[in-house]
């Protein structure tokens, strides 16, 4: 009898094996490959202007041929000082780039936050039509704090 009991609850359990491994996805299936990422790298005074640096990169397997970001700088004091339109050109797959933008009668020291508001453009030759904002990473090497 207890043989018996064994046998069948070892048909039962192949049985069911194919069905409790279904649901089974592992962690690298889960997660979207690729993301961009954008580091404020350097804030450098010309005279009354400052100068921005960026690195970005693109980590996904296709290029992307144009990114347009809506940026927002807010001031010393938390106001939101300027809304504006950063263009970061391309991002080739797997490549740093350098991109600089220089803001008018602002100090450097003056800006506290910098908001990525949203993609104003992406282009890709792919369906990726959220490439720029989906999985987007933002970090600084600065005091100035970089969200989005």
């Amino acid at each position: 009898m207890q043989t018996s009991i064994k046998r069948n609850a070892r048909v039962v359990l192949l049985t069911l094996l194919p069905f409790l491994g279904a649901g089974y996805v592992s962690a690298d299936e889960t997660q979207k490959p690729g993301g961009v990422t954008i580091e404020l790298s350097n804030a450098e005074a010309k005279g009354e202007n400052c100068l921005l640096s960026f690195v970005a990169e693109n980590a996904y397997e296709i290029d992307i041929d144009g990114a347009v970001y809506e940026t927002v700088l807010f001031g010393a004091e938390g106001q939101v000082t300027l809304m504006t339109l950063l263009d970061f050109a391309e991002l080739p797959s797997g490549k740093p780039r350098v991109r600089q933008f220089q803001f008018n009668d602002m100090a450097c020291d003056q800006i506290s936050r910098i908001l990525i508001n949203g993609v104003q453009e992406c282009e890709t030759q792919s369906d990726l039509a959220d490439a720029c904002m989906s999985g987007l990473t933002l970090t600084s090497r600065l005091e100035t704090e970089v969200i989005g």
